[in-house]
């Protein structure tokens, strides 16, 4: 047992060999990284088998062992071996897909309807109060920097904060997703901000305290001091994607503005803007953020559309479109998205995350620190709701 830990890290960092992005973050020991980085390239089906060997001698350890179910299918798909997608995500995330009916985006659409101001569709006027008066370039920096700041104090109040973390913010263009967190260990994070689609100031809230505070950069950084580092669970020193490790931790990240600002969050982001010049009604935002919540489960819909149904990329684009009403640069970045190879069954952990997060929590400072701090899978999650 005690030399499943480095086996579970070797494979994780094997499987990283054939798919760019499958490892998040490895921040173990250094030794066993280059160990593995001069091997000879080990075949996915061997790979798949590895997995299977070590889940075998398993006693007791279930967060291991559902990391390294998903890490066993992610083997066995890029061995070719096909796997219906519903069965693909719950092995990998914990958690099986399940249509939203549509009848709950048409409430939705209801309500959006009388609360969003303005003549058009409901599509464009929903699309201009996402879109219109975005931040950019300095504005979008300071911004951002001002709003880390201020979350990074509430979070020190909510959950306290480990000694010595910090976060560095850097802007790209041309990626699938809006920001990424890369840990880097040493209670350290590198924050990608992707500036390709406009930041208006509710969507920018949102980001920063998801991929900083008190969402992934916390999250990781206290799980590094207290599992790692004082508690030796090896482990948790290596973030794979394809796992339920990442639909716990979107979950965290859904869940970390609304935990750290609580009704202050529309106040907050008018604050932190004030100064670009940027106009923010921050009531109207309040009323549609909650009603737009109705639309989550579009994406995972579209997703299994997409790969159980085998529907076409027109039509899941019709679909974002109509249920969603996203733009056309929305849609083009989402289905880039759901149809990239490492991240197609990515998309349903941020609905599910935020769901079986959100019904353990419930609204309890206390609890969301025990997701911060402490190894539970999905399934041990929904017990404790």
């Amino acid at each position: 047992m005690s030399e499943a830990p480095e086996r579970y890290i070797e494979l994780g960092l094997r499987l990283g060999r054939h798919i760019d992005g499958l490892v998040d973050a490895y921040f173990g020991p250094a030794e066993i990284a280059e160990r593995v980085e001069r091997e000879e390239l080990r075949a996915p089906a061997e790979l798949a088998a590895d997995a299977t060997a070590l889940v075998e001698t398993l006693d007791g350890n279930e967060w291991l062992r559902s990391q390294l179910v998903g890490l066993e299918t992610v083997a066995r798909r890029l061995a070719g071996e096909e796997i219906p997608f519903a069965e693909e995500v719950e092995r990998c995330y914990g958690i099986r897909p399940e249509r939203v009916p549509e009848e709950k985006f048409k409430a939705a659409h209801r309500a959006l309807d009388e609360v969003l101001p303005g003549d058009g569709s409901l599509a464009e006027r929903y699309q201009a109060w996402r879109e219109t008066n975005g931040l950019s370039g300095d504005d979008l920096a300071k911004a951002v920097d001002s709003l880390a700041t201020e979350l990074r104090g509430r979070t020190e109040a909510l959950t306290g904060l480990p000694e010595g973390e910090s976060v560095h913010f850097e802007y790209v263009t041309d990626e699938p997703w809006a920001a990424y967190n890369y840990y880097l260990g040493g209670r350290r994070s590198r924050i990608a901000v992707n500036t390709d689609l406009p930041m208006t100031p509710t969507f920018l809230v949102g980001l920063v305290a998801h991929e900083t505070y008190p969402g992934h950069h916390v999250e990781h950084a206290w799980k590094e001091k207290l599992l790692v580092d004082e508690g030796g669970v090896l482990e948790e020193s290596i973030l794979l994607i394809g796992t339920p490790q990442s639909l716990v931790s979107e979950g965290i990240a859904g869940l970390a503005a609304e935990m750290a600002l609580g009704e202050d969050e529309q106040n907050v982001a008018a604050e932190h803007v004030r100064a670009s010049g940027v106009e923010f009604d921050p009531e109207l935002s309040r009323r549609v953020s909650e009603t737009s919540r109705g639309l989550d489960g579009v994406s995972t819909n579209v997703a299994l559309m997409l790969h159980a149904d085998g529907a076409s990329q027109d039509e899941a684009r019709a679909y974002l479109k109509r249920w969603g009403l996203a733009s056309d640069r929305r849609v083009d970045q989402g289905l880039r998205f759901m149809t990239d190879p490492v991240w197609r069954s990515y998309v349903t952990t941020y609905t599910d995350g935020y769901r079986v997060c959100k019904a353990f929590v419930d609204g309890d400072p206390a609890r969301f620190k025990r997701l911060l701090t402490e190894q539970l899978t999905p399934a041990e999650i929904q017990a404790a709701s």
